[in-house]
C-alpha cells in the first residue's frame, strides 16, 4: 500500500491541480474576454476584473504546475475574499448563498500552498534541473 501512495500520491496530486486550475481559468477567461458567455461579462466593475486576471494568471500557472505554491497562495486569498464580500452578505448558509466554489477553491489552493505542485509540473522539472519529473511533491 505505501508503494502505491508513493508512486500515485504525487501524480493524484498533479491531476487535482491541473483540473482546479483548468476550471479556475475559466473563470477568468469568462470575466476578461467574456468568452464563453458573451456580453453580459463585458462590462464588470474593476475588482471582478482584477479577480478575473488573477484567475487566468494563477489558473495558467496552476495548470502548468509553475510557481504553484506562491499562486496559490493568492488564489486562496483571492476566494476567501470573494467568499466574504460576495456571497456572505446573502447568507450565512453556503448552499443558499451559493457561495460552495469559493469555499472548495479556498481550500484546494490552500492545500496546494502547502503540498507544492506533484510529479507532473515545471516545478518538479526546475528542481530536477530540467529532467523529466519523477515523483516528487514540491
Amino acid at each position: 500500500m505505501d508503494s502505491v501512495q508513493t508512486v500515485w500520491g504525487p501524480r493524484a496530486l498533479s491531476l487535482l491541480r491541473i483540473v482546479a486550475g483548468l476550471l479556475f481559468l475559466e473563470h477568468g477567461i469568462v470575466k476578461v474576454f467574456a468568452f464563453p458567455a458573451g456580453p453580459g461579462f463585458s462590462h464588470l466593475p474593476p475588482l471582478f476584473m482584477a479577480a478575473g486576471l488573477i484567475e487566468v494568471v494563477g489558473g495558467a500557472l496552476m495548470v502548468l504546475g509553475l510557481f504553484t505554491r506562491i499562486a496559490a497562495f493568492v488564489m486562496s486569498g483571492e476566494m476567501a475574499v470573494a467568499y466574504f464580500m460576495v456571497f456572505l452578505p446573502h447568507s450565512f448558509f453556503p448552499l443558499v448563498n451559493h457561495g460552495e466554489a469559493a469555499i472548495l477553491y479556498c481550500f484546494i489552493f490552500l492545500y496546494f500552498a502547502a503540498a507544492g505542485s506533484g510529479a507532473w509540473s515545471l516545478d518538479a522539472m526546475r528542481r530536477a534541473g530540467g529532467a523529466a519529473p519523477g515523483g516528487g511533491a514540491g
